[in-house]
Parts: structure tokens; sequence; C-alpha cells
């Protein structure tokens, strides 16, 4: 693949938060292949991190595998989806496989989010609650659709968005990497403007920061992507801090189209 790190701008952080005595959440990024990975682990002891930890290495090195040396044009949204959907499953087995095999992580999981930016789009793939939101001429919207008993409350409309801000029931997913033998990604593709942001995020920071907030501290520090990173986490933490918080943020500098004249796709056809 061609670097996109001219293209895409990039910044991350994580905390273990206000409450937490250590961080189950993973994360990973690499502009130059267009890769954006986190995780948000659950299950006793460190067995959360663990499990946070496998999916996003093998995510990780899994699509750079994949993606070394191909041409541009050979990732559309149809192989992108794809490659997300084959991958997210290869870290669901190592997960459930491991959880099997070694009581002291019986029973552990993770949430998984994966977006790659390709040919002037993005294509993202999701497991559970954590998120992937894009900022487009100020206004925040959320991408992804939580896999949560909450969310399912709010869709059957037992429930208001308002209400379950107060919910008891926030952290209870419906889908997870590693629980079951089989999970399939929700996998959509997008197509992407110059000046977009894009934010993954873990329940962390979006439980304890409102949308409107979030929405807020991205237009006023979109050109400074580090400190609005920062400064998503500090909000979080002086929300009360009740969970890990971890967010990548990923911004848009030009148009990355794929190059589709006859010498490239003859090329691409001989490779």
């Amino acid at each position: 693949m061609a670097g996109l790190g001219s293209v895409l701008e990039l910044a991350s952080a994580t905390h273990p938060g206000m409450v937490r005595s250590h961080n189950e959440d993973s994360i990973a990024a690499d502009p130059e292949m267009g890769l954006a990975v986190l995780a948000d682990g659950m299950g006793g002891y460190n067995a959360g991190e663990v499990a946070s930890g496998i999916a996003v290495a093998m995510v990780s090195s899994e699509m750079k595998k994949a993606l070394a040396g191909k041409k541009p044009e050979v990732l559309n949204g149809t192989a992108a989806e794809k490659l997300i959907a084959e991958q997210s499953a290869r870290a669901n087995a190592a997960i459930y496989q491991a959880a099997q095999s070694q009581p002291r992580y019986s029973g552990m999981g993770t949430t998984l989010v994966v977006a790659l930016w390709h040919d002037n789009h993005m294509t993202v793939g999701h497991i559970g609650d954590s998120r992937l939101y894009r900022l487009r001429g100020g206004t925040l919207e959320q991408m992804t659709h939580d896999h949560s008993l909450l969310q399912e409350q709010i869709d059957s409309g037992m429930i208001t968005k308002d209400q379950a801000r107060y919910s008891q029931n926030k952290n209870l997913v419906t889908r997870a990497v590693g629980i079951d033998p089989e999970v399939d990604a929700e996998v959509r593709t997008y197509t992407v403007q110059p000046g977009d942001v894009y934010l993954l995020c873990s329940d962390g920071l979006n439980d304890m920061v409102p949308d409107e907030d979030i929405q807020l501290t991205l237009s006023s520090l979109q050109s400074n992507l580090p400190l609005a990173a920062q400064q998503l986490v500090q909000q979080a933490n002086d929300n009360g801090g009740r969970d890990n918080i971890s967010v990548i943020l990923v911004r848009v500098a030009k148009e990355f189209p794929a190059r589709t004249g006859w010498v490239d796709k003859l090329k691409a056809w001989i490779r």
C-alpha cells in the first residue's frame, strides 16, 4: 500500500481513569497504512487487558501482512470490509481459545473497533460498544451502532437517549470478541472528505463526556490533535473517570484517490 503518512494526521491517548487500578484498553495506529485499532477489554484479574492486547496486536500485525506490497487500487470498500471481518474473526478465535485453555483467562473478552482509510474512503468494523465518530463541518456524528443492551433499549423505544445517560446497564454488551466461538463484526464503508476528523474511543470517554462536549472540543482543537486527545481524556477524568479512557484521532489533510490509470491497472494485474 502506498503510504498515507502525508494525508492522515494522527494522535492518541489512553489513561486508566480515576477509579480503575490498571488499564484494560489497548490501542494501535499507523498513519502510513491508514489503520487505527482500539479495544476495551473485560474479565477478571488482568484478563481484560490480555484480551484487548491480543485483539489489537493480531489485527494490526495481520492487516499489515495482508496489505504489504499491495497497490492502492486493489483495496476498494468490498475488499477492505472483507479484510476487517476476516481479521476480527481470527482475533475472536485466538482469544476464545486462550480463554478456554487457561482457567485464569476464563470468560475474558473485548470490544473492538478497526478503521482503515483507502481511496478517499474509510471502512470501519466494530464489535461491542467502543465507537467511531466523525466530525465534519463542525457536526459530530456517531458512525458505529453500539452492540449493547442499552442501545437495544433505545432502539426499541423503551428509553430515550437522555434517560440512557443515567442507566445502570451501560456496560452490558450484547456482542464481544472472544466470548463465543464465532462473532460477526459490523462493517461499513464511508466516503471521506478533506478536513474530516475521526475519533475512535472506548466507552470510558463517551460515558463520561456528552457528545456535545466532544464536538466542542474537537471543533476548537482540530488543528492540534495531540492537545485534543489529551483534553478529551482530561474531561472524562474531570467528570469522574469511572473507567479506562482511550482515544485515537485521525484528521484527513487532503484527498487520497487510488491511482486507476491503465498503466497502474496493468502493473497491478501483472503482480
